[in-house]
């Protein structure tokens, strides 16, 4: 019955891999398991912890690195925080230019700024947000065209 015990150990890794996610305590217990039939065939309790500690090696140096890229392939990308961002609407609250400006951005109020070079957007203009920069959004217009203002006037000229 000491074979339990190996089982246990090995129910133990599964559970606390399930929360972890990092495939190896799964290795451990792929040698649990293995350390328990070498406890069913008799094999005394040294032999029994060299095979798990060869048995978890041996899978954490073969399986472990599959595992973890099929996982990662499988997963979808959820973008999450600023990464979120990037590429949604917005709505100039106040002009935007080169050195600031204020947009509504998901239903919060950001700074803002345009690209170096790019025309000044006016109070109502619709943009879209190319990057975030610390906490600020770097917009651009939704179209060209649309919503820039007049490039006599853009320059101060």
């Amino acid at each position: 019955m000491d074979w339990l015990w190996w089982i246990g150990a090995a129910l133990l890794f599964a559970v606390v891999e399930v929360v972890t996610l990092s495939f190896v305590l799964i290795m451990f217990a792929g040698g649990a398991l293995v350390a328990a039939v070498a406890n069913a065939l008799g094999w005394p309790f040294w032999v029994q912890v060299v095979v798990f500690g060869v048995v978890s090696t041996i899978l954490l140096l073969t399986f472990r690195r599959w595992l973890v890229l099929r996982f990662h392939r499988s997963t979808p990308r959820t973008l999450t925080n600023a990464d979120a961002l990037v590429g949604r609407e917005a709505v100039v609250l106040a002009p935007v230019s080169e050195s600031g400006g204020r947009v509504k951005l998901s239903g919060e109020v950001w700074t803002a700024r345009v690209p170096r070079g790019a025309l000044e957007l006016p109070t109502g203009d619709h943009v879209r947000v190319v990057r975030i920069e610390g906490a600020t959004a770097v917009v651009e217009p939704l179209a060209l065209g649309t919503g820039t203002a007049d490039p006599a006037t853009a320059g101060g000229a």
